[in-house]
């Protein structure tokens, strides 16, 4: 198929019909120039691969997030958990000082992690792929942690924000062979 014969797809219809893949949300974090914290909402969030450890995400191609991260070549993944709404809300927004008023500290291999969020995966830049509006950044994942002060995560769906119903948070019986599905390494595994 040539240009010309690409289907025309409706930006509105798009957006409605990817609305109905529910994600989890993170904020992607790093130092800027001036060595203060930056960071966005990031909903285009995924594991890559088990061996080597790798993520990626998709930040627009004119994030100044993204420009500092391309900079230091480092980013912090931060999973939020369900009571984390604001944090999302003001990583969301065009707030100059997204950090203000935001509890976060620095790790171990300098990068800034939010308080409070389910987990964090800090990783250096190890390969970034042209994706149209967007970029795909993949990360080697260096080191990893998880919280113990929630274990609910911050959803989003059909344009808003959601939650696991309160009966759901027990692993499904299946459990164990889903552990095995994404831990084997196989032609016909997507993953």
């Amino acid at each position: 198929m040539t240009t010309s014969e690409q289907p025309v797809i409706d930006p509105r219809q798009f957006r409605n019909v990817l609305g109905q893949f529910c994600t989890g949300i993170t904020v992607i974090t790093t130092f800027g120039e001036d060595a203060a914290p930056i960071g966005f909402a990031c909903q285009s969030f995924a594991a890559l691969s088990l061996e080597p450890p790798l993520v990626l995400f998709c930040p627009t191609k004119e994030s100044r997030s993204w420009k500092a991260i391309e900079r230091n070549g480092s980013f912090c993944v931060n999973m939020l958990a369900e009571e984390q709404q604001p944090v999302c809300a003001r990583f969301g927004s065009r707030e100059p000082d997204k950090f203000a008023g935001i509890d976060w500290h620095t790790t171990d291999l300098d990068l800034p992690a939010l308080d409070g969020a389910l987990a964090t995966i800090q990783c250096t830049v190890d390969n970034v792929l042209d994706g149209g509006d967007h970029y795909v950044v993949i990360g080697r994942v260096q080191a990893l942690s998880e919280s113990t002060d929630s274990d609910r995560p911050l959803l989003f769906y059909r344009g808003q924000y959601t939650a696991i119903e309160p009966e759901k948070t027990t692993p499904a019986p299946w459990r164990a062979d889903l552990e095995h599905f994404l831990t084997t390494t196989t032609l016909d595994t997507w993953l």
